[in-house]
């Protein structure tokens, strides 16, 4: 039977830290390419001209403006006229080192992913390859959950901070017992001394941003949680169904967990009908992916009615406790519709070989489970979708933060066009556009600040003088249309009636470097092709 190696931690298993050893991972990595000189630049003074600005904090779309952006802060934003009408030169801001002329076009800040991983050897070998598809879909900073073994991704955030790669910003979350040499971590004191541990790690001048939970007794995870606060350390969870018994949401949340991901253990704090946990079959086993999967479809006609007294009395909890949601629908998203997933036009161009193996059925490998899957499977799962999603919109409605994260890499989940499916699943959801674009940059932002209590200090995530130069220039309106923000931009027939796609972003900036997202995508396109021709030769050769 085939199986394969776990590469970059993923936040969708039930890892154990002993599976794969960091230094045995760290060196499957192949080493990271440095941004060349034509890759990107910062200026002295860049105006971004006549612009229409989508912020992040929920305010309407205003323009034109211009955008003065000197190295990597923004330094002015000057409304310059009327929709409609001819701009003056008078009060302009002046002459930039560079100028780009983006009238009737849109800005927004820089993206944010919450949930992030960096592939490895097994599937993604290099690096580039993913942080160029994240850069190329407007992600300019990125939680690593981890992103690899917690010494690489500390190496990885160091280059980013100092932009010698191309690479988005990374926040580094650690799981337990990560880089030390203490044991495992078992109890509340070897919690507390793991924590203690990693809060003062560094590796080339970068340091942990916080933790990354999933299965910890109760007092252990009390005493992590609690840990992390005194260190200014965030703390996100996967909360797995093997530790669901002891430890749903609601009770995470209230040990003090900022967040979590995905939605285990979400449904499991509002179970009626005398339910304590999921009525599995009787021949459920977990370590059976199909089983596991399919039955968390399931769950959703166990849980408490939209509108209930529970219902409402969960989120009046989370709000209370300050608790956030980072959903991640979209890496679930193929249990619904597995062949949408599976024919997604990106895949020929930009999946490398080794990601599509990567994601074949295989009763060995993580997030494989298509071994037999079957149109209840996914009628069950799209009723779960309405109920999760409708549970997301209340949320949001009554003052709860929900952020965006993909968890690419995984279930036909591409890095970049995943994070973009993401904004769509909001939007199906019922958020309004401005509202999804909140969730994807200054709830994100939010969330990486607060942990420090630097709440009323963000450094990116919204469009403000002083903060990072993190900009996304558009050419079609996303409000409109979520789907012109893919690397494959949306189709349209033009006026000549012919079939035609949108531009995508046509410039990332992070950092105040202006990043073309055609030749991000060029360079992700070339080494698909590459991994095909060496694919080919060595097929050729062992046919000989």
């Amino acid at each position: 039977m085939r199986t394969r190696s776990i590469s970059g931690l993923t936040g969708l298993a039930l890892l154990l830290a002993g599976a794969v050893s960091a230094p045995a991972l760290a060196a499957q990595m192949e080493e990271t390419t440095r941004r060349g000189p034509d890759e990107g630049q910062q200026y002295d003074r860049l105006v971004i001209r006549g612009a229409t600005l989508v912020n992040g904090d929920g305010s309407p779309p205003i323009g034109p403006v211009d955008i003065v952006v000197e190295n990597d802060r923004i330094a002015e934003i000057r409304t310059v006229g009327y929709p409609g009408m001819p701009i003056s030169d008078r009060g302009r801001p002046a002459e930039g080192t560079r100028e780009i002329d983006w009238t009737g076009r849109y800005v927004l800040p820089g993206f944010v992913d919450m949930h992030a991983h960096t592939g490895g050897s097994g599937k993604a070998p290099q690096a580039e390859y993913v942080h160029k598809l994240w850069l190329a879909h407007g992600i300019t900073t990125s939680r690593g959950v981890g992103h690899g073994p917690v010494r690489w991704a500390l190496e990885q955030k160091a280059l980013a901070e100092r932009n010698e790669i191309v690479a988005p910003r990374m926040f580094t979350y650690a799981r337990p017992g990560e880089a030390w040499g203490g044991g495992p971590v078992y109890n509340e004191q070897s919690a507390r001394d793991w924590v203690r541990f990693i809060a003062e790690f560094e590796v080339d001048g970068a340091r942990v941003d916080g933790l990354k939970l999933t299965n910890h007794k109760p007092a252990v995870m009390a005493a992590l949680i609690d840990e992390a606060k005194k260190h200014g350390l965030g703390t996100v969870a996967h909360l797995p169904q093997m530790l669901l018994g002891e430890i749903n949401a609601m009770q995470a949340a209230e040990m003090g967990l900022d967040m979590m991901t995905h939605y285990y253990g979400l449904f499991e704090s509002m179970l009626e009908n005398g339910y304590s946990i999921q009525d599995w079959p009787l021949d459920y086993n977990y370590q059976n992916e199909q089983h596991r999967f399919g039955q968390v479809g399931r769950l959703w006609n166990q849980a408490a009615e939209p509108g209930s007294e529970l219902w409402n009395e969960t989120i009046d909890r989370f709000l209370e406790l300050g608790f956030a949601i980072d959903p991640t629908m979209t890496i679930y998203e193929a249990s619904r519709d597995l062949m949408r997933a599976m024919q997604a036009e990106w895949h020929d161009e930009y999946t490398l070989p080794s990601m599509w193996d990567f994601y074949q059925p295989s009763r060995a490998a993580h997030g494989s489970y298509w071994f037999y899957w079957t149109s209840e499977d996914e009628s069950e799962w799209q009723r779960f979708y309405n109920r999760w999603m409708e549970f997301l919109n209340d949320f949001k409605n009554a003052g709860g933060m929900v952020t965006t994260g993909s968890d690419s890499g995984f279930i036909y989940k591409l890095y970049g066009f995943g994070y973009i499916r993401e904004l769509e699943l909001l939007r199906e959801a019922g958020f309004h556009p401005v509202e999804v674009i909140r969730s994807a940059t200054m709830h994100g932002a939010y969330q990486l600040h607060e942990p420090k209590g630097l709440q009323d200090e963000l450094d990116f995530g919204v469009v403000r003088p002083g903060l990072k130069a993190d900009l996304l220039l558009v050419e079609e309106n996303p409000l409109e249309n979520l789907k012109v923000l893919y690397g494959t931009g949306a189709i349209r027939l033009n006026d000549d009636n012919e079939v035609e796609r949108t531009t995508g972003i046509v410039y990332t900036i992070k950092d105040g470097i202006v990043y073309d997202t055609k030749q991000l995508l060029a360079d992700v396109r070339e080494m698909v092709a590459q991994q095909k021709e060496q694919r080919a030769i060595t097929d050729a050769d062992g046919m000989n």
